[in-house]
């Protein structure tokens, strides 16, 4: 299914929910790359200062990826709902 996140939390948001999909705590995401848990914990509450690179390991482990699109007014209002 395809999501779409238009800032840092609703991207982080769609982490958190794939790793307990995946069964995985923020411990075992984060030993899987090299991170602390706590770093796993600020990625998924959208925290600024998130290094790109912490984001596509994540999304490499999770199975992941990103892909662009232009953004569509008439999503806007339906996004937002999301969260």
């Amino acid at each position: 299914m395809k999501q779409r996140a238009r800032t840092s939390r609703q991207l982080g948001a769609m982490i958190r929910r794939e790793r307990r999909k995946q069964q995985l705590t923020q411990a075992q995401l984060g030993q899987e790359i090299g991170l602390r848990q706590a770093t796993i914990s600020k990625l998924e509450a959208g925290e600024p200062g998130t290094q790109l690179r912490t984001l596509f390991d994540a999304l490499t482990v999770l199975k992941l990826e990103i892909a662009l699109e232009r953004r569509g007014e008439a999503l806007t209002r339906d996004i937002e709902g999301m969260f």
